[in-house]
């Protein structure tokens, strides 16, 4: 990876491209930790912060290693890229709800182009949904005080509500736009970048936190549990992203005028692990609603709250619930990207056929059945890593219920920003393979 990116470094319009990301990420970070007017600040910093024991507050210790500590700040990218990621979730389930979706995610640069303006318009109204919920939670205090505002009266509290969504909302769609502009001139996926960048400025209370329960509290076992577990997610993630099955492919020979085409053996790769961490984050955001719906209520005594209550990071109903619904959204996205039946059909317009297995329905539901094989593997592996420093975690009373989500966005970012690297220095040399 280091060589990688040294010889990177060295071609200028990649170098450009990488100062470019860097700027970017810089503006990020600087919009992550100026506050909102009105907020605050050092109530909610406090409310939020990594010992936390209540449901509420703990979830909102938890969404702010997404957003880089914006949460904590009550800062202008407090929601960060969540708004754009919950949008893009909604977009690809309705493509495949909605004939008319479907169709344009069918129709080449185009559709896709429609699509991502689709997707940024619900961004805004996510946006601002989620501005109104973030600031209820804000006035309620969060269940434990008055208020994290810092003006008192309903008209003030209304003129700093106006102030406060409004930021919130403009300040998510600033960061779809900062993660569009990597897109465009940068290195890597735009938002995956981001969103690494906000954990990443997390490492240093994480290792503080760490360093307090080891040295303070005497949880020699559950430090070291820990350290341990995420350097083997470390290694099991980089193994198992480039661990693949490989269907083999056979083409016939024909014959068009004087050559002879085909008779080649080649394969179909099916990376165990698809779909990446897009799982994980799908499930996330699902789960995120439970746990957000308690900033609104005052009774702690109803059986909605205790229900409610259920979903804590930190809870076993959490765990459970968070496994299966990463294996769904699993075989959810294995649907998006493969399609068996088409698959077949381009093999036989091809002259291209599995070995053993007949063409057409034969073929199709050959695949069908590898790739519902291969996707559980990589469903069961991404389920485990995520909730395995939550059982850690509860063990060892330490809150790290993000530990193995954060780690694997982290890597397969950084593991695919490399690649897409290495795609721009090859195709920066591929001139040389036709001298």
């Amino acid at each position: 990876m280091l060589e990688t990116l040294r010889n990177a470094w060295n071609v200028k319009e990649i170098r450009n491209k990488i100062i470019f990301t860097i700027f970017i990420i810089l503006i990020f970070r600087i919009g992550s930790v100026i506050p909102v007017p009105y907020i605050d600040v050092a109530a909610l910093k406090a409310a939020t912060s990594a010992t936390a024991t209540d449901g509420v507050n703990q979830f909102f210790s938890y969404l702010s290693i997404l957003t880089g500590g914006g949460l904590e700040y009550g800062a202008i990218f407090a929601m960060s890229v969540t708004p754009y990621i919950n949008s893009s979730i909604i977009v690809q389930l309705l493509c495949v709800a909605i004939p008319a979706l479907e169709r344009l995610s069918k129709e080449g640069e185009e559709g896709q182009k429609k699509l991502a303006q689709i997707t940024r318009y619900v961004t805004v109204l996510l946006a601002l949904i989620q501005g109104v919920a973030y600031f209820i939670y804000l006035k309620n205090g969060g269940g434990s005080v008055n208020s994290y505002l810092s003006v008192t009266g309903k008209g003030a509290t209304v003129f700093a509500g106006f102030v406060i969504v409004l930021a919130f909302t403009a300040g998510s769609a600033l960061v779809m736009w900062l993660g569009e502009q990597i897109d465009a001139k940068g290195i890597g996926n735009g938002i995956s970048m981001l969103l690494f960048a906000g954990i990443l400025s997390r490492a240093p209370q994480a290792f503080t936190a760490l360093w307090t329960y080891f040295v303070e509290y005497k949880q020699y076992v559950a430090v070291i549990g820990i350290i341990v577990a995420f350097l083997f997610i470390i290694a099991f993630v980089v193994w198992m992203t480039g661990a693949e099955r490989r269907i083999p492919i056979q083409y016939a020979k024909r014959v068009v005028g004087n050559k002879m085409y085909g008779g080649q053996n080649t394969h179909i790769p099916i990376k165990v692990n698809m779909s990446g961490v897009m799982p994980i984050i799908f499930a996330s955001s699902i789960l995120m609603l439970p746990t957000m719906a308690l900033g609104f209520m005052k009774d702690t005594t109803t059986s909605l709250y205790k229900f409610l209550s259920l979903f804590s990071v930190q809870g076993v109903f959490y765990a459970v619930i968070y496994f299966f619904l990463i294996i769904g959204f699993a075989y959810f996205y294995a649907t998006i990207q493969f399609n068996p039946i088409e698959m077949s059909n381009n093999l036989r317009k091809n002259g291209g056929a599995i070995p053993g297995i007949r063409p057409g329905k034969p073929t199709s539901d050959f695949i069908s059945k590898i790739l519902s094989r291969i996707t559980l593997m990589g469903a069961i592996f991404l389920s485990v890593i995520a909730i395995l420093p939550i059982i850690i975690g509860t063990v060892g009373k330490i809150n790290i219920s993000l530990g193995g989500t954060s780690v694997l966005i982290m890597v397969g970012v950084a593991l695919d920003t490399v690649r897409n690297l290495e795609s721009q220095m090859m195709m920066r040399h591929y001139k040389g393979f036709l001298d």
